[in-house]
């Protein structure tokens, strides 16, 4: 699905009895990434502080001391390309979402990638969007109605915001190991992509080819 919506947005279910009340429904946007820093901080513990740390524990959203989550900016990733970024704003309160690239859905006009087993993520497979696709996330949560600077006055603003951000992002980014290469996963089985028919697991960099 690359940085669309409907591989995105999911429901999160936190059960806390005796802390969390039951019930209640959290609007805001977060991200699995929030986990790790969530349950250090219910450990008592303390993220790295030698680095940059994408997510921010849960807590004080789900113990109601913060209203709104702490990402005022999301990015969305399909493997190691950036797809998608989010902004929320929390002064006017609308959600923006901005496409860089998007997955050439197959058949055309279907909405994934029925027959390729998943959606490639670069390549001849992906549509590269000059100017950026732009969504109001507020007003049309299922991207449904792309925006203009004829149709949005805030268009050219919102786009130079996200960007910013992506650049910031990225200058927080420190290249690693490729994880999935052969070396890496030979005798690692639980690493392995399983693309294949089990054990021939091997999988092309875009997973849109299976290597048996």
């Amino acid at each position: 699905m690359g940085g669309w919506e409907g591989g995105i947005r999911v429901p999160g279910i936190v059960c806390w009895p005796g802390v969390l009340p039951a019930g209640r429904v959290i609007q805001e946007p977060t991200s699995l990434m929030d986990v790790f820093p969530t349950v250090v901080q219910l450990a008592g513990g303390q993220v790295p502080q030698d680095r940059v740390m994408d997510g921010h524990s849960l807590l004080p959203l789900l113990q109601e001391a913060d209203e709104h989550s702490a990402h005022d900016f999301l990015f969305h990733y399909c493997g190691k390309y950036l797809h998608a970024a989010r902004w929320h704003d929390k002064h006017s309160g609308r959600l923006w979402k901005v496409h860089y690239m998007t997955p050439q859905f197959h058949p055309e006009g279907a909405g994934a990638c029925y027959g390729r087993g998943v959606c490639p993520c670069s390549g001849d497979g992906v549509t590269q969007h000059s100017p950026p696709l732009l969504f109001d996330l507020s007003k049309d949560p299922s991207e449904a109605r792309p925006l203009s600077p004829g149709t949005e006055p805030l268009y050219q603003a919102v786009i130079a915001t996200v960007g910013e951000a992506v650049r910031n992002h990225r200058k927080t980014l420190s290249p690693v190991p490729q994880q999935f290469s052969l070396s890496n996963i030979l005798w690692k089985p639980w690493l392995q992509p399983c693309c294949g028919t089990f054990p021939f697991c091997s999988c092309s960099q875009d997973g849109d080819h299976s290597e048996t």
